[in-house]
């Protein structure tokens, strides 16, 4: 099956690109690990100096490479723009930091002298999504590399413009010819990619089933995974909290990049006192976004990635309305070429609809009513997911002690989750395990050897 790049905006095809063949994957890995053992021993400066002119390529090409993610995957274009400097931003953080998170560290023992040296393992394969398509494949990149790490990319099947955009700048900025690769491989190939002896871990962001598949294949051949999966994530509101400023960040934090992303707010969880009024500014906010072409920069929510995507959410949604939920606004396709759905908001969501158990991935909202605060935490917990969550009070130190009983990997008060290079990021339950960005990232893919010398 050939990579197929299509607007979602238009339904066109803009190219296609076919597969390789298991004889070209062998090769590049191959050719990947060699650039590996050269790229080992080349020091901590050197690889920020590369960093540096990986960054200032981005910032100079921001607009080319935000077209670009606008075209393949419907992406507003001043969010696409956002993503971009985001890399550079994380270039910029690991070509500073790096060395600093990976120096030796002594330790007194019985020994003369004893450190902890961190080692890079080798070629770490990336399997990485289409909804935020540079911004994934930076997340796991840049510390790899910085660490001494090569790195393979499979990219989603969706966006290959991207994927090659981005092998070329690594390319471009001085990196190893094949130190960063991209392989155009179908999904059936990626079980052959980690049994290759010229992988030494493997990365996936992406779907539930997805994570399960590859940390099958990485445990059946001993190869340290990290898996960042879907995600559910709650946003409480509490009775004491400025529902003005919540409902702003409510708004953004559902339907950025059309809703298509792992931890955007998806259920809301309102405390009675505050409901109603909570509901109604959120209609009104929702109700003022404005769909239309993603290349204007006026276009708050552009199309969805895929219509079969459309397709999907439109049944979660319509089956949790015959299931009891009430539709506030929206809750249907927008009816206009391209895979554009209505921003939505669903009312009365309860444990007997799909949007209170399922990970809903598109510009719907769902609301649900807590009795009071611990029933607010049970139902924020009641998720097989854990990836973030946000708390919105007026009281900060409640918000921190009640951000202690969220299951979940990142918690915000007052704030809408986000990755950030200085935070670690990550979830729990079955939104996966390991952390990327920060120092824990970078420790992901290395060899914590400790050395004992009399």
């Amino acid at each position: 099956m050939p990579y197929v790049s299509l607007n979602p905006a238009t339904n066109q095809i803009i190219k296609t690109f076919s597969c390789w063949e298991n004889q070209r994957l062998c090769e590049t890995l191959a050719l990947c690990h060699e650039d590996f053992l050269l790229w080992r021993e080349t020091g901590f400066d050197k690889r920020a100096e590369l960093m540096g002119r990986l960054s200032a390529l981005l910032q100079h090409g921001r607009d080319k490479y935000a077209a670009l993610i606008t075209q393949e995957m419907g992406k507003p274009i001043n969010e696409a723009r956002a993503e971009v400097e985001k890399c550079a931003l994380c270039c910029d953080y690991y070509a500073v930091h790096g060395a600093r998170f990976l120096a030796d560290e002594g330790v007194k023992t019985d020994a003369g002298a004893s450190h902890i040296s961190y080692r890079p393992l080798g070629t770490v394969l990336g399997i990485m999504p289409w909804n935020f398509p540079f911004w994934q494949v930076y997340r796991f990149a840049v510390p790899a590399l910085m660490a001494g790490n090569a790195c393979t990319l499979k990219h989603s099947s969706n966006v290959p413009q991207c994927a090659l955009a981005i092998e070329e700048l690594f390319r471009q900025a001085g990196f190893p010819q094949h130190l960063f690769v991209t392989l155009m491989i179908e999904a059936n190939q990626v079980a052959d990619a980690i049994a290759s002896p010229h992988v030494h871990a493997v990365t996936l962001t992406g779907s539930e089933p997805a994570g399960r598949k590859v940390a099958a294949d990485a445990g059946r051949h001993l190869k340290k995974c990290v898996l960042e999966l879907g995600g559910s994530d709650p946003f409480i509101v509490l009775e004491d909290a400025d529902l003005e400023f919540a409902t702003n960040h409510a708004v953004a934090s559902r339907f950025l990049n059309c809703g298509q992303s792992c931890i955007a707010a998806k259920r809301f969880i309102l405390m009675p006192q505050i409901a109603d009024r909570f509901i109604e500014l959120f209609r009104q906010k929702v109700s003022a976004l404005r769909i239309g072409d993603p290349n204007d920069t006026a276009t708050q929510i552009g199309p969805m990635a895929r219509p079969d995507l459309l397709e999907e959410l439109h049944r979660q949604v319509s089956d949790s309305i015959a299931q009891g939920a009430h539709a506030v606004i929206g809750c249907a396709p927008a009816g206009r070429t391209g895979a554009y759905y209505l921003p939505s908001i669903l009312d009365h969501v309860t444990e007997k609809t799909r949007a209170y158990h399922e990970e809903v991935f598109g510009p719907v909202a769902a609301l649900i009513r807590a009795t009071d605060e611990d029933d607010a935490i049970r139902i924020a917990n009641h998720s097989r997911y854990g990836l973030g969550a946000s708390i919105w009070t007026g009281d900060t130190a409640r918000g921190e002690q009640l951000a202690k009983k969220i299951e979940a990997g990142s918690v915000f008060v007052n704030g809408m989750v986000k990755s950030d290079p200085r935070l670690p990021f990550g979830g729990v339950k079955s939104s996966g395990f390991g952390r990327e960005l920060s120092y824990h990232g970078i420790r992901e893919f290395v060899n914590t050897q400790a050395h004992w010398v009399r």
